[in-house]
């Protein structure tokens, strides 16, 4: 495979997701509002806080509050890049250093495929396949960790079989670990690999304990200042955010307050019968994920056979161990983020080598085919460009249905327009506000807000009167009950004044 190849493949990525991103005027979502946000405020200098509060799990005192207790900061720091490199904090600089990360993963996929079989059109095959990435396509261009992802796995796993990667891999599982929490599984994947590699070469112990202190070196590296920063604000190297994930008894209890509601007592009340469900929930929700999204349905099957026929490969048994651990921790303990988008996220860095993978099953499936005589001579070459056209075809469909008729936003372009409305009823500079999504609401507006909370309005006065909030901006999609009596009969509760409505947001003053 030649420099030019690859250099085509960047160029003909850099297009595409050029072309995506035009159709995508914000980041679109709260995941990705968050990152960007998160990225304005280290460019301006206000460091690792932010002026909105998304949920309540570490109990917050207020705002500034400190940021990415929940969510890692890798992307927001990328964003920031872009935006100390332009001098400039629009969105159009926030994104651009993630448009070439995605940029990087086609001929990354490329370069794998050819490390792993040494076939330029196998080569050629994954680099397209990674060109139009299907469900990952419309979120590739935006600041989120799923481009991130994609480049940090697929670097591991070519790095993977040279002589003492190790330091490598421990700072690739670094990059991983600061992008996600899941990322600190890929720690433990190097150590196994270690173990593997040691063994099969017949290393000594001393030996096997210097590549795992080069492992570890490489990742402390990376890792080290953001668990000094977490020490020095949370008391200990993670926040108490995520642990109280582990007791959710339904996804939006995610937001809920006060977040002490969240024990093993109130996980076990809720039923065995309940918990059951929901991990079964999850579990046929990961496996669609993994056929469709993953496999990009037709891939799916090419992708086992590529597998099984190396599966003596160590690299191959490091992607399936690493796809298994994520499916059951996604599927058991963390069902409602897993099933709602984070079995998707965490197995990004997994997806250049089912691409890899992919034109070598498909090889091996006309091949068994055409010996029984069902396919002619030129059926490799037919199918390889049948299966890029199908994922170019799946790819466009994708983004028709999710950026273009759905719309790339939820509820946040309404937002200057209840703003304009505030202003106009005397709502001050300082005054804060409830919204739906925080981070989306300071970031088309620059006032200071807070998440909506789970609970009744009981629980949203207690959040309204401890944060000393002024508004309640009451959107009807999300989150609904059981507040659905205020929104139904604005003014039947005279402990909220209703100032009006705006594109069917109702908006409340909070006396």
């Amino acid at each position: 495979m030649s420099r030019r190849s690859y250099i085509i493949l960047f160029i003909l990525a850099l297009s595409v997701q050029f072309a995506v991103s035009r159709l995508q005027s914000i980041p679109g979502y709260l995941d990705s509002d968050y990152y960007y946000m998160g990225g304005v405020q280290l460019a301006k200098g206000e460091g690792f806080n932010e002026p909105y509060l998304w949920n309540y799990l570490d109990d917050p005192e207020g705002i500034p509050h400190p940021s990415h207790g929940y969510w890692f900061p890798l992307a927001s720091i990328v964003a920031a890049l872009g935006m100390w490199l332009t001098g400039s904090i629009n969105y159009e600089s926030g994104r651009l250093f993630f448009i070439l990360i995605a940029s990087l993963v086609p001929p990354l996929a490329a370069a794998l495929s050819y490390r792993f079989f040494q076939n330029k059109a196998f080569a050629w095959v994954s680099g397209l396949l990674a060109l139009f990435p299907v469900f990952h396509l419309p979120f590739l261009p935006v600041p989120d960790n799923y481009g991130i992802y994609m480049l940090a796995g697929g670097l591991l796993f070519y790095i993977a079989d040279r002589p003492r990667p190790w330091f490598w891999m421990g700072l690739l599982a670094g990059i991983l670990s600061l992008a996600r929490s899941d990322g600190l599984l890929w720690l433990a994947l190097t150590f196994l690999f270690i173990l593997w590699r040691a063994r099969d070469e017949k290393s000594s112990f001393p030996m096997l304990v210097q590549f795992g202190i080069l492992a570890f070196c490489g990742f402390i590296l990376v890792m080290g200042p953001w668990y000094a920063r977490n020490l020095n604000v949370f008391g200990s190297i993670m926040s108490p955010a995520g642990s109280r994930a582990f007791w959710l008894t339904t996804y939006d209890e995610t937001f809920i307050y006060p977040a002490s509601k969240l024990t093993l007592d109130s996980w076990l009340a809720s039923g065995w019968a309940a918990i059951l469900k929901v991990r079964w929930w999850s579990f046929t929700t990961n496996v669609q994920s993994t056929i469709a999204a993953q496999g990009h349905l037709i891939l799916f099957p090419f992708i086992v056979i590529g597998m099984i026929q190396l599966k003596k490969d160590r690299r191959i048994q490091l992607g399936i161990i690493a796809w298994a651990i994520l499916f059951t921790v996604m599927t058991l303990v963390f069902p409602f983020a897993g099933a709602r988008g984070s079995f998707f996220h965490s197995t990004a860095a997994l997806q250049p080598l089912f691409w890899a993978l992919a034109p070598f099953g498909l090889e091996h499936a006309v091949a068994w085919a055409r010996k029984r005589n069902r396919f002619t001579d030129h059926a490799y070459v037919v199918f390889r460009i049948a299966l890029v056209q199908i994922v170019i075809m799946l790819s466009g469909w994708v983004l028709w249905a999710r950026v273009l008729q759905e719309g790339w936003e939820e509820g946040e372009l309404d937002y200057p327009a209840v703003e304009q409305f505030l202003v106009e009823n005397g709502a001050q500079p300082e005054d804060s506000v409830i919204a739906l999504s925080s981070p989306g609401y300071t970031m088309m507006t620059g006032r200071s807000a807070y998440s909506q909370p789970y609970g009744d309005l009981d629980t949203l006065l207690i959040v309204a009167e401890r944060y000393g909030i002024d508004y309640y901006i009451f959107q009807p999609g999300g989150r609904i009950e059981p507040l659905r009596s205020l929104y139904d009969t604005p003014q039947g509760d005279p402990r909220f004044q209703y100032l009006g409505e705006v594109n069917e947001i109702r908006i409340f003053a909070i006396p």
